[in-house]
């Protein structure tokens, strides 16, 4: 997606996998939200207050999976422990200049514990629609290829476009 002709256009599907490769279910993911941890800085040389972030920390990650069913690879996942999911797409891109239509490959990366496991209702002629929210400590984006984001909360990373913006840190404390 490197050439300025090509828009994002829609995601075209995906699958949710877990660390063997296997599939967990047919889902819908709702994809985390990351806010930088901020302190409000306030004083003396300053006309009111600053919500100023702090280099590379961020408050609580969460990924949310509903499955349609009830399998016993996404029951797994409620296990308190850590889990490595992926989250592979394709996104359909349109390229301006030449006028066609093609994909690239989108994958989500993470390793996340349970918080929460909504077992959804049993309804005739209906998915059960269980709910799986869960706490990400690290996270990796790739898209067609490229590594956009990476954030390890353990390991001080936090990468956006290839600028390490912990590098600093690291070295900082002998890391």
């Amino acid at each position: 997606m490197a050439n300025a002709t090509t828009q994002p256009i829609r995601l075209t599907n995906f699958m949710v996998y877990n660390s063997s490769k296997q599939v967990l279910g047919v889902a819908t993911a709702t994809l985390p939200s990351i806010e930088a941890q901020t302190d409000t800085i306030t004083g003396a040389g300053i006309a009111g207050e600053i919500d100023m972030p702090t280099l590379g920390h961020y408050g609580s990650i969460t990924v949310s999976l509903s499955f349609r069913s009830l399998t016993a690879e996404a029951v797994e996942l409620a296990k308190c422990k850590s889990h490595e999911l992926e989250l592979r797409g394709s996104l359909q891109v349109h390229d301006s200049s030449s006028g066609e239509m093609r994909t690239v490959p989108a994958r989500l990366a993470l390793r996340s514990i349970p918080k929460s496991y909504n077992l959804g209702s049993f309804e005739p002629a209906s998915g059960t629609d269980s709910e799986l929210e869960m706490e990400v400590v690290y996270l990796k984006y790739v898209l067609d290829g490229e590594e956009k984001i990476e954030i390890d909360k353990l390991n001080f990373i936090a990468k956006f476009n290839g600028d390490d913006l912990l590098a600093s840190v690291r070295s900082d404390l002998g890391l």
